[in-house]
């Protein structure tokens, strides 16, 4: 079995590197398989698209939320009929793909890695339906579109904000031990690219700090997340970048107590602690999810993997932080491009 992936202040300024299609922070209770929205054009749509969250479900403020944000825009604007299930544990998942199959869904969407084997199982046994997974590769059926995200692109700009504003000492209460720390959910890849970029980035700009690293083996223990932070914290790291869903909330509530700063993940998260979240590093799991439901819609699906990155606006940063300084925002824009031209080139492998 696969393991599994991982879900501003007022006055904050927009950064450049900002990607329109990654991400929202807007929150929604359950989609019914019977509220249909009108399109744009005033047409419906019988499309019916079936959504199974991981254990993370809709509340992980991270990509099973995207996940579900990118099936309300395609409710809204497509047309489509969705429905959510949420898992409650690894068992779910085949039971819960199947079901949206056998009801007849056109679009059956699985998000995480953790999901790789049940999608190929299921999709064998519905060769019909079409499937999307996130943050996974199946190449192997016509039936399943795969949407991989180059998240160390995102964690490298993030580590490099840390590394520019440690060196610079630029925000009220960063001490002078230029540490920070990196929480991961589980030594896995959709985990670990973000942690190698942001190593990478931050490592570019402070080359004598340190990164603190730590994997919790959760995506939902709020608790663990907050414990693992404030051990960190107590080795001096002052900012604090939490690759762990659910888990990771909670590592960003103890910054917060702490008035320390954290760095947010998949969607942007200033509004979790608007006053201490520098950024987000961020990628467009709701954009994969309407740009395929859209597909399946005009008849355009096609199987394989869709990667999305920093120059197709795929990953990228949220909202910045009120107080940092300009220089440190045109100094990340600048490495964006060159990212971007490949200039730079960044490793998805943990140092």
């Amino acid at each position: 079995m696969r393991k599994k992936l991982l879900s501003a202040a007022a006055a904050a300024v927009a950064l450049t590197v900002l990607t329109a299609g990654c991400g929202t922070n807007s929150t929604g209770g359950s989609t019914s398989a019977g509220n249909a929205a009108g399109s744009a054009s005033g047409s419906t749509s019988s499309l019916k698209v079936g959504l199974v969250t991981d254990t993370g479900g809709l509340n992980d403020n991270s990509f099973n939320h995207l996940a579900y944000v990118g099936l309300q825009k395609a409710e809204q604007q497509l047309g489509v009929k969705g429905s959510v299930v949420q898992s409650q544990s690894e068992s779910d998942y085949v039971p819960n793909l199947s079901k949206y199959a056998q009801q007849g869904y056109g679009l059956v969407i699985a998000v995480g890695y953790l999901m790789h084997d049940a999608v190929e199982q299921v999709a064998k046994e519905y060769p019909k339906t079409d499937f999307l997974i996130i943050d996974d590769s199946i190449t192997d059926r016509p039936n399943v579109s795969s949407a991989i995200f180059k998240s160390e692109e995102a964690g490298y700009l993030a580590g490099a904000m840390a590394g520019l504003l440690q060196t610079g000492h630029s925000l009220k209460g960063l001490n002078s031990q230029n540490v920070v720390g990196v929480i991961g959910g589980q030594d896995i890849p959709p985990v670990d690219s973000y942690i190698a970029g942001f190593q990478q980035g931050f490592k570019k700009e402070d080359p004598t700090g340190k990164v603190l690293l730590q994997y919790t083996n959760s995506f939902t223990d709020q608790a663990l997340g907050s414990q693992y932070a404030q051990n960190q914290m107590s080795q001096g790291a002052d900012i604090i970048f939490p690759v762990a869903g659910g888990c990771g909330i909670g590592a960003i509530n103890a910054v917060k107590s702490a008035g320390k700063y954290a760095i947010g993940v998949d969607t942007d998260q200033a509004y979790l602690a608007p006053q201490n979240v520098i950024t987000s590093a961020m990628k467009g799991v709701d954009t994969s999810v309407f740009d395929t439901v859209k597909s399946v819609q005009s008849n355009t699906f096609h199987s394989g993997v869709t990667n999305f990155d920093l120059k197709g606006n795929g990953v990228g940063l949220g909202k910045v932080l009120s107080g940092v300084p300009q220089s440190v925002i045109d100094k990340v824009n600048a490495l964006k491009q060159e990212i971007e031209s490949g200039k730079i080139q960044v490793s998805a492998n943990v140092q």
